[in-house]
Parts: C-alpha cells; sequence; structure tokens
C-alpha cells in the first residue's frame, strides 16, 4: 500500500503522452514507460511494434522519422525471385474475346462489324489498341470485363489483353484490324490458336516462368514478359534498380529472338 502511494504521489504532476504511463523507479522518480498492451503496428521502417508507444520509442532512441504504415505485423516483403511481370494469358484473352462475342450477339443485329468501325475509329477503317479500349470502356457496364480488385491492374490487364486479342486477328502485323481482321476477330466458330513460347529449343505452355539472371520471365500468348530490375553483382542486401526502358526492350527482344530462332 506505501509504495502505491508513493507511485500516485510521484506522478502527479507528471504528463505522460498517448500509449504510456508513469511509474516511480527504484530512486523515487518518475517515469514514463510504454504501456504493456499489444496492439501492433508495422512501421514505416519494415519493423513490427508491440504498439504505437513502442515505435515512437525506438524513433526517439535511434533519431529516425518512423510512422505507422499499417495496423498489424509487417508483411514480408517478396524476394526478388517472387516479382512477376503483370501479364495477359491466353485463358484472360479468350475470356475477353468470349464476353465482346456474348455482347455481340444480344444487341446486334445481323453483326458485320461496321458500327463499330464507324462508331471509333478515327475514319481510317481500322481499329488500332487505343480505339479497341475505347470501344470496351463506352460498354463497360454491359460487357464487365475486371480482371482484378484493383482498377490500376485492372485497367493494365485490359490494356494487354487487348494488344493480345489485336495481334492474334493482325494478320498484316500492323497493330491495327481491318474490317475483315475484326470480324474474324469476333466470329464464333473462329478457334484461336494456342500459341507458345520457345527457348534453347524447348517448348513452353502459356504460364511457363524462366529466370533471366534476376528476374522473372513468364510466357505470355506466344510472348516471354519479364521483369525491369537491373541486376547488380554486389554484396548481399544490394537493392536491384529499375531498367531503363531501352535496356529492358532490349532484353526482352534477345529473349523472344532465341524464340523465333527455336521456332524457326
Amino acid at each position: 500500500i506505501l509504495f502505491t502511494v508513493m507511485d500516485e504521489s510521484v506522478c502527479a504532476r507528471t504528463f505522460c503522452g498517448a500509449g504510456r504511463e508513469c511509474v516511480s523507479t527504484d530512486r523515487g522518480e518518475p517515469v514514463c514507460r510504454c504501456l504493456q498492451v499489444k496492439h501492433w503496428v508495422c512501421g514505416s521502417n519494415g519493423k513490427s511494434y508491440r504498439n504505437h508507444c513502442e515505435l515512437h520509442r525506438d524513433a526517439c532512441i535511434t533519431q529516425t522519422k518512423i510512422h505507422v504504415e499499417h495496423r498489424g505485423h509487417c508483411l514480408e516483403k517478396p524476394t526478388k525471385a517472387d516479382v512477376s511481370p503483370i501479364v495477359c494469358f491466353l485463358s484472360d484473352r479468350d475470356w475477353m474475346r468470349e464476353r465482346v462475342i456474348q455482347w455481340i450477339q444480344k444487341e446486334v443485329k445481323d453483326f458485320d462489324g461496321v458500327f463499330v468501325s464507324q462508331a471509333y475509329d478515327d475514319g481510317d477503317s481500322q481499329l488500332d489498341s487505343n480505339e479497341f479500349l475505347r470501344f470496351l470502356k463506352h460498354n463497360e457496364t454491359a460487357l464487365n470485363i475486371t480482371y482484378s480488385d484493383t482498377l490500376q491492374t485492372n485497367l493494365l490487364l485490359r490494356s494487354l489483353c487487348v494488344d493480345a486479342l489485336i495481334e492474334l486477328s493482325d494478320e498484316n502485323a500492323d497493330w491495327k484490324l481491318s474490317l475483315t481482321e475484326f470480324i474474324n476477330c469476333l466470329t464464333p466458330t473462329y478457334h484461336p490458336t494456342e500459341r507458345k513460347c520457345a527457348l534453347e529449343d524447348e517448348v513452353f505452355e502459356d504460364g511457363a516462368e524462366t529466370q533471366m539472371e534476376c528476374n522473372k520471365c513468364v510466357c505470355a500468348c506466344g510472348n516471354w514478359v519479364c521483369t525491369a530490375l537491373t541486376c547488380n553483382d554486389t554484396d548481399e542486401g544490394g537493392e536491384d534498380e529499375e531498367m531503363t526502358e531501352e535496356e529492358w526492350s532490349r532484353r526482352v527482344a534477345e529473349l523472344n529472338a532465341l524464340q523465333v530462332d527455336s521456332l524457326s
């Protein structure tokens, strides 16, 4: 009882911030200490703390700025090997095609492709990827083509799958669909070929993965798609930097050149 009274007397004029309490030291001096409660938070330094107070205490001791990233324990950061490029697989491409065909069968009588060409192309009677995306955007509610809960990822995948769909029917490889190519692409009786990737005399199925130094490459719609990290031969702990667009294009071109050589 005596110690309790002394604690209350010593701490009577001592104010402690949120998450801390005043206690008396062995010398009878007031000191603020973090409450022994566990409300785990993740700091901006990637370290988990039992509560906000422990985080601010560590920031004070280390003289660094640390803020709360989110509640709960910090999530483990993926290693370089776990980082994968965002790609449109054959199944994603074919699903988009099926959705558009279903919409056409429901909304358009005697489909001849002209209505799309007149409404969305820039007057050249050909659809490029941007014009095809505009067609999807205009009919977004009816088509309901959603690949991801994340808006940015969903828009990127939709764009990638449009490119894959155009490549599917683009006979003259100009990345535009003529009226005939557009009709062929969306004819229900047309069955797209399952393109594969090749590397060093081996053929890989859609979704196959390979490693190119520190970068992961994925086979998607017949093309190798890779992450874009510059691989540094430094000590452990050194972070890889992103490649420039020119470096990335050159490396992927080299990989796909190997594929062409293997298929020929």
